[in-house]
């Protein structure tokens, strides 16, 4: 089974300084057909307006990535995890038992544009954790890049789940493949640009999903720069 996410139907919140588009039901959004995909549960593409942001909440039991595509986010907790997010880095928060956090604008003047996104963790009440990392962005072009994994496997940021994030940047007509196993579960989520997909052209902010699917997802690049691309491949 394919599930198609077109981007403009996802859920949309604006709150003054917050421009928010939500894959997933979350906040304020709710749609119980899309309450997650397997560990899978949020993808928001926040726009923070400068100097504006989240303060400090709390969160449990949930594993948080951030990954910044223009500007600079600054990140606060209360295990002492810290710094600011910019371009090519990914920030990893497991919240564990509980922590606190705040997330702003680390500028005055430009706007932030970053996602969000939330795993179910594999267990529960650990020890909350903290990393960031950068990638460098030749070692994505036209070629999978491993970003966050069990453990850290891979060269991963070590999520605590059994989950993988790749990621990939295609110019128009590079091209790569990624084995399906039917017992697995994939979310693919364009991120910026336009890409064709096993025949479906999607572009920023689409996404599809594959359940009880074998064989090869191919993704070849289209129209002018690079697309950026995500691909989450997960437990069922």
């Amino acid at each position: 089974m394919i599930i198609e996410r077109p981007s403009a139907d996802r859920g949309h919140v604006r709150a003054g300084w917050l421009d928010s588009h939500h894959t997933f039901s979350f906040g304020h959004y709710y749609d119980k057909a899309w309450m997650g995909f397997g560990p899978l549960r949020v993808i928001n593409e926040d726009r923070v307006e400068p100097g504006a942001g989240f303060p400090p909440h709390r969160h449990a039991n949930m594993e948080i990535l951030s990954y910044v595509l223009e500007g600079a986010l600054s990140h606060q907790d209360s295990t002492g995890g810290g710094g600011v997010i910019r371009p090519g880095e990914v920030q990893w928060m497991s919240a564990g038992h509980g922590v606190e956090h705040s997330e702003f604008n680390a500028s005055q003047d430009a706007p932030v544009h970053f996602l969000q996104i939330w795993l179910q963790p594999d267990r529960v009440n650990a020890a909350p954790a903290y990393a960031q990392q950068a990638f460098e962005p030749v070692e994505r072009h036209g070629a999978w890049a491993t970003l966050a994994s069990p453990e850290g496997r891979d060269g991963g940021l070590p999520i605590r789940q059994d989950a993988r994030l790749l990621g990939t940047l295609l110019a128009a007509g590079e091209a790569v493949e990624y084995p399906l196993d039917g017992g697995r579960r994939y979310w693919l989520h364009v991120v910026t640009g336009e890409i064709e997909a096993n025949g479906r052209v999607l572009a920023a902010g689409d996404a599809l999903g594959f359940a009880d699917e074998s064989g090869t997802l191919a993704l070849t690049g289209r129209g002018t720069g690079r697309a950026d691309v995500l691909l989450f491949d997960l437990t069922r």
